[in-house]
């Protein structure tokens, strides 16, 4: 990333607790794990508009 960002992003209580977990079990930081998932979901948006 060329510039970082900062946001205040609320989470139901669940879904924070789920994130959480992953992002232990990828061994990753909370932050890191919103990140990888936002980037893969926009790289498959990316994907899927580029296929006809």
């Amino acid at each position: 990333m060329d510039e970082d960002k900062r946001i205040t992003l609320r989470l139901p209580a669940d879904l924070h607790e789920w994130l959480t977990a992953q992002a232990r079990s990828a061994r990753r930081s909370l932050n890191s794990e919103i990140v990888y998932r936002l980037e893969v979901e926009r790289n498959a948006a990316a994907a899927g508009a580029e296929s006809p």
